[in-house]
C-alpha cells in the first residue's frame, strides 16, 4: 500500500544504470537543488549517486553522467531499481520501485513533474501497484495530480480511538481500488485552486482472527463486505516548492480541501470532510533542512466506510505516524503534528540522515473528542538515488508507544 512508504534493504541499481544509458536527452532539471538555475554541469560532477557508484563498481570509476546527457532540456530522466523491503504491515516485499522526473518547460521557471511507482508482492500475500503523478504545464499555469492504486490487502486493524490495545489486534482483508485525479490552476504567484475526483472502493472485505467473544469496532461502525467513497473535491494551494521530491530550504506548501462523498456518484453514504496540510522548510547551516509538517482530516459530517476513516497512514503517501503500523490508530478525526532535521553526511551528496519525532491523536468512537497524545520519534539514513531529480532512498526507524516500532522508508523525503 505505501508506494512511498517502506524499508529499501537492497537497492539493486543496475537496473537504474542500464534505464539511464539508454536514456539518450538531458534531465530537465537545470536547477542546483537550492532553487538557483544553472548550466554548469560541474556541479552535478561533484554530487554523486547510486547510478554513480554503481558505474565505479562495474567500470572503476564514475563517468561524466551531466556533461553527457545535459540538463537544461525537457526530456524525460527514469530512476528505478528491485527493492527488497519490509514494514510490519506487508513483511518482506520484493518488488520494483520507480521514479520519473521532468520538466514541461525551461524557458520559463517551472516546478519539476514526477511519477512515483511500484509493483511489489509480499510476505504476506498483498499485491501492491501504487502510482502517483504530478504534472506542471510550463509557468506552472496549471498542476495535475493523480494517485491510482490497486491493492489485494491484508492489515491488521486494533479499533477505534486512541486507546486501543495490542491485544485487539485482528485482521482485514480486502480488494481495493483508488482512482484520485485533480487539476489546480495557478492563480497568483504559488496560489492555486482547483477541482477533482475521488473514488476508494473495496471489496471482499472479510475479518479473520478475530478475538473470541470480541464484537469489533468495524461491526458497531456497520460491517459491510463492500464499500464506495465517490465524490468531488475543492482544493486551495499554495506551493512554493520547486521540487516536491525533496524540498529545498525556504519553500512552503499549505492545502486545504473540502470532500463531499454522495450516494448520487455511487458512495455508500453521504459524508463531508475536511483536510488541512501545511509544510514549512527552513534551510539550516549551508545544506540542512528543518521540515515541519501539519496534517488533520476531520469528518464535519456524515459516516464514511470504516476502511476509508483516517488514522495512521491515511494521508496520500501513507506517511503520518512513523513509529506506528499503518492503521495503529483509527478515528473519523484526525491531528498530526511531525519535525524532521534533514542533514549531509557526505560532501558529495550520497549520504546524509534525518533526524523526527511527530504525535498523532485520533477521536474517540463516542463523542468524537480527542483524549489521547501519540508520540513516535525515529532516524533514518538518506542515500541519492538520482541526483538530477535529488531523489533520495530514505530508510528511516521509528518509536511509537506502547510497542509500537519498526522500520518505514520512501523513495523520496517523508514531506
Amino acid at each position: 500500500m505505501r508506494a512511498r512508504r517502506s524499508v529499501l534493504f537492497c537497492l539493486l541499481t543496475i537496473l537504474n544504470t542500464i534505464l539511464f544509458a539508454q536514456h539518450k536527452g538531458g534531465t530537465g532539471l537545470p536547477f542546483d537543488g537550492k532553487g538557483v538555475e544553472t548550466g554548469d554541469s560541474a556541479f552535478y560532477q561533484r554530487q554523486h549517486d547510486l547510478v554513480d557508484v554503481s558505474l565505479f563498481i562495474l567500470h572503476g570509476k564514475y563517468n561524466s553522467r551531466s556533461a553527457e546527457h545535459g540538463i537544461t532540456d525537457t526530456k524525460i530522466y527514469i530512476s528505478a531499481a528491485p527493492v527488497v523491503e519490509y514494514t510490519i504491515a506487508t513483511g518482506f516485499s520484493p518488488g520494483i520501485a520507480g521514479n520519473l522526473a521532468k520538466r514541461s518547460s525551461v524557458n520559463v521557471p517551472t516546478n519539476t513533474s514526477s511519477l512515483l511507482g511500484a509493483i511489489k508482492y509480499t510476505q504476506k500475500k498483498q499485491l501492491l501497484l501504487p502510482f502517483q503523478t504530478s504534472y506542471w504545464t510550463p509557468g506552472n499555469r496549471y498542476n495535475l495530480l493523480g494517485d491510482w492504486r490497486f491493492l489485494n490487502y491484508v492489515q491488521d486493524s486494533y479499533g477505534l480511538g486512541g486507546n486501543t490495545l495490542p491485544s485487539e489486534k485482528y485482521t482485514i482483508t480486502y480488494k481495493y481500488i483508488r482512482f484520485y485525479e485533480t487539476l489546480l490552476k495557478q492563480f497568483s504567484g504559488h496560489l492555486y485552486g482547483g477541482l477533482g475526483y475521488q473514488l476508494d472502493y473495496h471489496w471482499k472485505i472479510r475479518e479473520i482472527d478475530i478475538p473470541t467473544g470480541h464484537i469489533t469496532d468495524f461491526q458497531k461502525y456497520g460491517y459491510a463486505p463492500q464499500s464506495s467513497s465517490s465524490g468531488l473535491t475543492l482544493l486551495a494551494v499554495y506551493d512554493s516548492r520547486e521540487n516536491s521530491i525533496n524540498p529545498e530550504g525556504g519553500a512552503a506548501y499549505a492545502k486545504l480541501q473540502f470532500l463531499q462523498n454522495t450516494t448520487l456518484l455511487g458512495s455508500t453514504s453521504n459524508s463531508n470532510s475536511v483536510i488541512v496540510d501545511l509544510r514549512k522548510y527552513f534551510g539550516v547551516r549551508k545544506h540542512d533542512v528543518l521540515a515541519l509538517w501539519f496534517y488533520s482530516s476531520l469528518t464535519i459530517s456524515g459516516n464514511p466506510p470504516y476502511l476509508d476513516l483516517p488514522g495512521t497512514g491515511s494521508d496520500t503517501y501513507n506517511n503520518v505516524g512513523r513509529g506506528y503500523e499503518q492503521n495503529r490508530y483509527t478515528g473519523k478525526e484526525l491531528l498530526y503534528v511531525e519535525a524532521e532535521y534533514r542533514f549531509g553526511i557526505t560532501r558529495d551528496g550520497l549520504v546524509g540522515g534525518v533526524l523526527f519525532s511527530n504525535v498523532q491523536s485520533v477521536s474517540e468512537p463516542n463523542g468524537n473528542t480527542f483524549r489521547y497524545l501519540l508520540p513516535g520519534a525515529g532516524f533514518g539514513l538518506r542515500i541519492k538515488f538520482n541526483k538530477f531529480s535529488r531523489t533520495n532512498a530514505c530508510i528511516d526507524y521509528g518509536y511509537g508507544t506502547r510497542g509500537s516500532r519498526g522500520f518505514v522508508g520512501n523513495l523520496g523525503e517523508v514531506f
